[in-house]
């Protein structure tokens, strides 16, 4: 571990997952040993408004809100909100785009979510044993593996590109 923090923005919109990816990033970093804090904002509607949730990690964390244009790390559900969210990116920071995920090869398109988490998990420092025991937490067992299936999808989609 480093002294440095990682800071992830995951954006969408409501009812894609956007909470459930950052409690999933956010344990499977917990699970490997670093510190971490997480905040969400909630746009105008619960279903469909902008959702943007900020995780951030590192061996000493002191806050959960990351700075407007300090995102290491921006993972991006729905294409309209790219654009939206691009400022949130530091310079040489990752934008992880939803084309980076092929959703017709998903078994379950609901699952979107878990597949970037995977497309994500190819940059980071966190085993991915760490990422399953999270993936597998927070989702019930009948979700399991077609989850797990979804993360091994947008893994290896990243580490193609």
């Amino acid at each position: 571990m480093t002294n440095s923090v990682t800071n992830v923005v995951i954006a969408g919109l409501g009812g894609q997952g956007v909470l459930k990816a950052s409690d999933i990033l956010a344990d499977a970093a917990f699970r490997a040993g670093f510190d971490v804090k997480k905040s969400e904002l909630h746009g105008m509607c619960q279903r469909g408004g902008s959702v943007t949730s900020d995780v951030r990690f590192g061996e000493r964390v002191w806050s959960p809100m990351i700075p407007t244009g300090q995102a290491d790390y921006l993972v991006v559900l729905a294409p309209d909100q790219v654009e939206v969210n691009r400022g949130l990116l530091k310079a040489g920071g990752v934008l992880i785009a939803p084309d980076a995920v092929d959703g017709s090869k998903l078994a379950n398109q609901r699952s979107f979510n878990v597949a970037m988490l995977g497309a994500l998990s190819a940059r980071l420092e966190i085993g991915v044993a760490h990422w399953r025991a999270a993936i597998r937490a927070a989702l019930p067992e009948k979700l399991h593996e077609v989850n797990e299936q979804a993360f091994d999808l947008g893994r290896a989609n990243a580490s193609n590109k």
